[in-house]
C-alpha cells in the first residue's frame, strides 16, 4: 500500500522542500496550496507520484477540502506548513492581512493538528507525524513590529507542546512536533514586507534538519546553533531586555 504524505502550503519554499525530500523517501505527496500552476510545476521534481489540492486555508471550507482529499489515503506524515507574516507597526498595519494571517496561521493549523491526530489514532492504529511549521518568534516573549505574527507562531508553539505531551502522557506512539526556525531563504520575506538583517539558512537544509529531527521524535525543532542559543538567552534573560532587543532587531527589517 502507497503510503502519503500531505504538505500544506507547498507552491513555494519551506513547503517545497519538505514536499521534494519526503519525495525521495519514498512517500507519495499530496500538495496543497493555492497556486495550483506553482503546485503543477514542482510535480515535476519530485521522486514520486503526487497529487494537488486547490485550498484556500483562510476558510474552514478549504481546510475542509483537503480532508475531504485524503480521506481514504494511508496518510503516514502531515506538514502543517502554509502560514505568512507582516511587518510594521500593529496600529498601521493592514488588519484583514492579520485577520487572515490569523486564519491561516492559527486556525487552519488548529484543525488540521486536531483532525489528522484523531485519524493517526483511530484509523491507523496509533501511527503518523504530525508536524507544525512554527517560528523561533513562537518561542520568544513578543516581537514588537512583527506583532500578530510572533503571537500566532506562539499559539502553534504552545499548542504542539501541551498535545505533545497529552500523546506521552497517553504512551501514544503518534508524533506531533512543532519546527522553529531563524530566518530561511524563501518568499516569506516578501509577503511579510521585510528584509532579513541575519543571514538566512537554505531551505534546504533547514527541511533536511527537520525530517531528521521529526523521525527521532524531537517535538521543538530548532536548526541551527545561533538560533538555539536566541531561543536559549529568550527564556534564561527577563523580558525587560528580552522585547526591547527583539524589537530593535524587527525594526531593522523594515529598512
Amino acid at each position: 500500500m502507497s503510503k502519503y504524505a500531505v504538505i500544506t502550503g507547498a507552491s513555494s519554499g519551506i513547503g517545497a522542500e519538505f514536499a521534494k525530500q519526503l519525495s525521495e523517501l519514498g512517500y507519495e505527496t499530496i500538495l496543497v496550496a493555492r497556486r495550483t500552476e506553482r503546485l503543477r510545476s514542482l510535480q515535476a521534481e519530485l521522486a514520486s507520484p503526487s497529487k494537488t489540492v486547490k485550498a484556500d486555508l483562510s476558510t474552514r471550507r478549504g481546510c475542509a477540502r483537503v480532508m475531504d482529499a485524503i480521506e481514504d489515503l494511508n496518510v503516514e506524515v502531515f506538514i502543517n506548513c502554509a502560514g505568512f507574516g507582516d511587518a510594521g507597526r500593529f496600529t498601521e498595519t493592514d488588519e484583514e492581512k492579520e485577520f487572515s494571517m490569523v486564519d491561516v496561521n492559527i486556525k487552519a493549523v488548529h484543525y488540521f493538528t486536531k483532525r489528522m491526530l484523531k485519524n493517526f489514532r483511530e484509523e491507523r492504529q496509533g501511527k503518523g507525524y504530525l508536524l507544525n511549521v512554527a517560528s523561533s518568534a513562537g518561542l520568544l516573549p513578543a516581537g514588537p513590529y512583527m506583532a500578530t505574527y510572533y503571537a500566532t507562531k506562539a499559539y502553534v508553539t504552545s499548542l504542539t507542546r501541551a498535545v505533545a505531551y497529552e500523546m506521552k502522557q497517553d504512551k501514544s506512539p503518534v508524533y506531533v512536533g512543532c519546527l522553529c526556525p531563524g530566518p530561511v531563504d524563501t518568499e516569506f520575506n516578501d509577503v511579510a514586507n521585510v528584509s532579513f538583517t541575519l543571514p538566512g539558512i537554505s531551505a534546504k537544509a533547514c527541511v533536511s534538519y527537520a525530517i531528521q529531527k521529526m523521525f527521532r521524535k524531537k517535538t521543538v525543532i530548532v536548526p541551527t546553533l545561533r538560533m538555539k542559543a536566541a531561543v536559549i538567552a529568550g527564556r534564561l534573560l527577563p523580558q525587560g531586555v528580552v522585547i526591547p532587543l527583539t524589537a530593535r532587531q524587527q525594526k531593522k527589517k523594515l529598512g
